[in-house]
């Protein structure tokens, strides 16, 4: 498997994570009760750094071998 194949699925996996993120809040601001607003503030803040590593993997393991390719430092050894 490649570099490339891996960030291809990198960003298939963000796509059902990107539509569920958009759907939790949609339902917050439905939402009424504040116990249930809680629970979907608090699965949104789970969510979100996933969606975030997964875009910024996506990003490195695409252009890892480009020359003048900037690194991020939070991924390298």
């Amino acid at each position: 498997m490649t570099l490339l194949e891996i960030s291809e699925g990198y960003h298939a996996a963000a796509v059902p994570l990107r539509a569920r993120l958009k759907t939790l809040r949609a339902e917050l601001g439905r939402e009424t009760d504040p116990e249930a607003a809680w629970r979907l503030r608090r699965r949104i803040a789970e969510l979100t750094p996933m969606l975030t590593q997964m875009n910024e993997l996506r990003e490195l393991t695409a252009h890892y071998y480009e020359r003048g390719y900037y690194r991020s430092e939070k991924y390298t050894l």
